[in-house]
């Protein structure tokens, strides 16, 4: 069988798996998904050895520490990968959930009822946690799901996947409801994405370049977790011990991350007072900078002038842009032109500015006093997340169990017919 046969193969079974699936119920989903934390603990040390494999290799190619980072599977990660199958399981299930029920004026109740997507293709990289962060989401919202992790982690990924149909098979439920492929071959994703037939939706998450291949090969909607260029602004008169702690955060606990801090701008009326400071504790910390003329002289030796690409780009690394604005107009048009939806930030003391800056900037999640770092499935109370969409159809942020499902429309009538 060829490889478009076998995209095929796969992809029809996850068809057939959906209708499987969609019928499960609350307990049964649960039960997968507590079968799926307890094999995670008792097949930790195989994981590792596993996920070990992919690591040499990485490192042997040339991979950088933030990006390693990611790919390493630590009891940390292997804890945080259980935690979320558990808390994940304890939600409340929203399929077949009937909202917004009214009754129209010939008697007939209308209402929406919340039902699974379907089958759901994510394609993903560096991450082997996604894989079970995707897939128990997938699951206890009623859907199948084809996971295609990258080539760096193909090792982790089998081995999670092992894990998974283990897990589902415990439930006498199909395996192909959670299908990880067994190929690193990038035609795989050209073939999958091709087959609306099957495929309800695709959720790519990873790189820029990831991103844009997939929307213009995809012949399915796409929800899109584009890249995070994060800004935090810091306004007039706000409390700078506050605006210190969060911009360091930010961009230091985990630079490599999408919601990560990109960029930092600072009212100049604050700009002398604060950034001397920043220069200090975070150059302190390795970070350098990308400064505007205005910057440059107060963030100390490892600041460089910023290039007109350094605002709007997502650096993965210890490198912060920073520009000076004078007011918070400015920090908006800045945020306008340069953001990618994703997060952005205030620190204020002034309540008036800060329900205009939630209202007015465009990004996924808004925070006011907050570090960028919050825009996580997990700190925003869904337990885990398959991603963080940025465009507004049909979610916008952290994606949870309740927005990997749809609506449809449902009626009860007592023999109602249209004149």
């Amino acid at each position: 069988m060829d490889m478009q046969e076998t995209m095929r193969s796969v992809a029809a079974g996850a068809r057939e798996a959906s209708r499987a699936m969609a019928g499960a119920g609350g307990a049964q989903k649960d039960a997968v998904l507590l079968a799926t934390a307890r094999l995670l603990d008792e097949r930790r040390q195989a994981l590792r050895a596993a996920n070990a494999k992919d690591v040499e290799a990485a490192r042997a190619g040339g991979m950088d520490a933030a990006k390693l980072d990611r790919l390493t599977l630590s009891d940390k990660v292997i804890d945080s990968m259980i935690q979320a199958c558990r808390e994940v399981a304890g939600q409340s299930d929203p399929v077949g959930e009937i909202e917004a029920m009214s009754k129209r004026p010939n008697g007939l109740l209308v209402g929406r009822m919340r039902v699974p997507l379907g089958v759901i293709c994510m394609i993903y990289e560096s991450r082997p946690n996604v894989t079970i962060d995707a897939a128990i989401l997938c699951l206890k919202a009623g859907n199948a799901v084809i996971l295609r992790g990258g080539s760096e982690a193909f090792n982790s990924n089998q081995a999670l996947g092992a894990v998974l149909r283990d897990a589902l098979a415990e439930q006498g439920l199909p395996p192909d409801v959670a299908q990880i492929l067994a190929t690193t071959d990038r035609a795989a994703v050209s073939h999958l994405l091709k087959l609306d037939e099957y495929i309800d939706v695709v959720i790519p998450r990873g790189g820029e370049g990831l991103i844009r291949a997939v929307v213009e090969q995809a012949t399915m909607p796409v929800l899109k977790h584009y890249k995070g260029v994060c800004h935090l602004y810091v306004d007039r008169d706000a409390d700078l011990d506050e605006a210190l702690a969060i911009t360091f955060n930010a961009k230091v606990q985990r630079p490599g991350v999408c919601n990560a801090l990109e960029c930092l701008l600072v009212n100049e009326s604050e700009a002398e007072a604060l950034l001397p400071r920043v220069g200090e504790k975070l150059g302190g910390a390795g970070v350098s900078f990308r400064a505007c003329p205005a910057s440059l002289p107060l963030l100390g030796k490892t600041a460089e002038p910023a290039s007109p690409g350094d605002f709007g780009h997502e650096f993965h690394s210890l490198v912060l842009a920073v520009k000076v604005v004078p007011d918070m107009d400015a920090a908006l048009d800045h945020i306008a032109r340069n953001g990618s939806n994703h997060t952005e930030a205030i620190c204020t003391r002034d309540h008036g500015r800060a329900m205009r800056f939630l209202r007015e900037a465009d990004a996924s999640l808004v925070l006011v006093n907050a570090s960028t770092r919050f825009n996580d499935g997990g700190e925003l109370g869904l337990g885990a997340e398959i991603g963080i969409s940025t465009s507004k159809l049909h979610a916008y942020g952290p994606m949870g169990v309740r927005e990997l499902t749809a609506t449809k429309f449902v009626a009860f009538g007592e023999g109602q017919v249209r004149g």
